[in-house]
């Protein structure tokens, strides 16, 4: 596969502003492309963190120009029958043949099948999706590259980036599926959406309506209003969380024993939205009339 990487010892040797660049560029790639990542792990169950990790080693964090060139995030080089587009680039020999794809999506996709077809990789789906270092180095062994620290660098991003947060990622369905690969597909201008609390949701931009996000999202505006506990006229504020399913009654689990201390410009509505939280629990939990000014410094239980 492709030469293109960065390890935690050549990290550590950068620059301070380099360090920064570095970091930004990996951070960018993994905010970009963790849902995919986690999507295919519901589907496929390849681990999150081994496919974030290879697209960032294998693509340069989307930089190489493979990937610039042809979507190819992840080396993958013309056999096993290949019939799609080609790239030619420079590698072991010179002008060898990539498979090339009409989005990141697609090579994501691409790069899940080729690892569940083929016989080398079989005994690598007895593991857990947890076993990221089985996995990196079931990888190695296997031969999907020829770098002996493969499985070293593979583990050594994971747990730089704590990739493997996302190896326990649930709550993925068809919306969530169908949505990422719209995402990816059609283009950079539709909202990115994350999940938080069991919910979806999403950041609304400048001009933004209730109708025009659920035109986007397949959802019913009036739902969408009603799930964000607002008017479906409303106008909609720059940097507003925007909630795609009904919000829970609580904050999730490690909340348990912490508050939230109120901020100035902060309401008990946007401390609600934060957390995807129903802003009737928030004054209950809190033991609040729904007349209470709170006070900045403030402290509130989220469950």
């Amino acid at each position: 596969m492709r030469k293109f990487f960065m390890t935690a010892a050549l990290f550590l040797a950068l620059s301070a502003s380099a360090q920064v660049r570095w970091n930004q560029a990996y951070q960018q790639y993994i905010n970009q492309y963790k849902d995919i990542a986690i999507e295919q792990m519901q589907r496929y169950k390849i681990p999150a963190s081994i496919t974030l990790a290879q697209g960032l080693l294998e693509s340069g964090a989307g930089r190489s120009e493979l990937t610039l060139k042809a979507n190819n995030h992840f080396g993958i080089k013309c056999h096993n029958g290949w019939t799609g587009p080609t790239s030619y680039h420079d590698d072991d020999a010179r002008g060898e043949c990539f498979r090339a794809y009409s989005s990141a999506y697609e090579s994501y996709e691409d790069h899940s099948r080729f690892l569940t077809t083929s016989r080398r990789y079989s005994s690598l789906f007895s593991l857990g999706t947890t076993d990221y270092k089985g996995w990196a180095r079931g990888l190695k062994a296997a031969g999907y590259a020829t770098n002996p620290q493969y499985a070293n660098k593979l583990i050594e991003i994971i747990e730089l980036y704590k990739l493997n947060q996302y190896d326990n990622a649930k709550g993925y369905d068809k919306f969530m599926t169908q949505r990422t690969k719209d995402q990816q597909v059609n283009g950079a201008s539709l909202h990115v959406i994350r999940i938080f609390n069991k919910n979806y949701y999403l950041v609304a931009r400048q001009g933004d309506t209730f109708k025009a996000i659920g035109e986007e999202v397949g959802i019913s505006y009036r739902k969408i209003a009603k799930y964000n506990e607002r008017n479906k006229k409303d106008r909609l504020e720059e940097g507003e969380i925007i909630w795609l399913k009904k919000k829970q009654k609580k904050a999730p689990k490690e909340y348990k024993n912490r508050l939230h201390y109120v901020q100035p410009g902060e309401s008990m509505y946007t401390i609600a939205q934060k957390y995807g939280i129903r802003l009737k629990n928030l004054y209950k939990m809190n033991h609040l009339s729904p007349d209470h000014q709170i006070r900045v410094g403030e402290g509130l239980r989220l469950r």
